[in-house]
């Protein structure tokens, strides 16, 4: 029976067993999928693991995307271009790094019908998923990529690998089209993200990589203000179903069954 896992730290609210199960029953698969909270030091082990094909693959969360790097023997181009990984398998005895959260991101904003082209976009967070959402908004037309980080020497960071972005200081509007939560605020009911909602227009398009809970605080407080909103259910279906291909050679269906499923 094949082996998998997601892997973060927390990673109670992921709902990638539940969505990846659904998928190895509906295609009568021998296979299990559940989640793992590590710790750094068990990476090393994790990795080694799937070298002795004792797991067949694995997805990777917060806060493992780019310190699981080093563990691995190649990088996709997408996990090259955005040093961050979030699926992982072996092929030919190598252990390889793949990135999905470019095409998950595409798509998801493809199949709500938004128009990037010519927009201006506000990323707040430097982290994790930050590099794959830059790429996918380049290849989509994007005109200017504003970033945001509470800690600003890591969003200058990332200002290394995409010249091309502005680093504003955490707090700071600028003129947005869109602005996306790509930071862990929110997971927790009680969490905020302190802007001044009062000082941005509506009409704006709030977007957040959270899915669980389905609406977030950012989420919330912008929909009362008036503007457009989506969480990342989309996004995490769509990244997900990228995995399922790689590992299993066929692609799994996104249908209303699946949305709900995740309801």
């Amino acid at each position: 029976m094949k082996k998998f896992f997601v892997v973060g730290n927390p990673i109670e609210h992921s709902l990638s067993p539940k969505l990846h199960n659904y998928w190895i029953q509906s295609n009568n698969l021998k296979a299990v999928y559940d989640k793992k909270k590590l710790d750094l030091l068990e990476l090393d082990n994790l990795i080694k693991n799937l070298r002795e094909k004792k797991i067949d693959g694995i997805n990777v969360t917060i806060p493992f995307k780019n310190s699981i790097i080093p563990f691995l023997d190649k990088l996709s181009n997408e996990a090259q271009k955005t040093q961050s990984v979030n699926t992982i398998y072996l092929r030919d005895e190598m252990v390889i790094g793949h990135n999905t959260d470019i095409e998950g991101f595409e798509l998801a904003v493809k199949h709500i019908n938004y128009e990037v082209v010519g927009k201006k976009v506000l990323i707040l967070g430097a982290g994790g998923v930050s590099p794959s959402i830059i790429v996918a908004l380049k290849n989509m037309g994007c005109k200017k990529i504003f970033i945001s980080n509470r800690t600003q020497s890591k969003a200058e960071n990332l200002k290394k690998t995409f010249n091309e972005i502005e680093v504003v200081k955490w707090g700071t509007m600028p003129d947005f089209d869109m602005i996306i939560n790509a930071t862990s605020l929110g997971l927790k009911k009680d969490e905020n993200i302190n802007l001044d909602y009062s000082k941005i227009s509506a009409e704006k398009f709030f977007y957040d990589v959270i899915y669980n809970p389905p609406e977030t605080n950012f989420l919330r407080f912008a929909k009362k203000n008036g503007n457009k909103i989506e969480n990342g259910k989309k996004m995490f279906i769509y990244q997900a179903q990228a995995s399922f291909k790689i590992w299993n050679s066929l692609e799994p269906q996104v249908d209303d069954k699946v949305m709900e499923l995740l309801n």
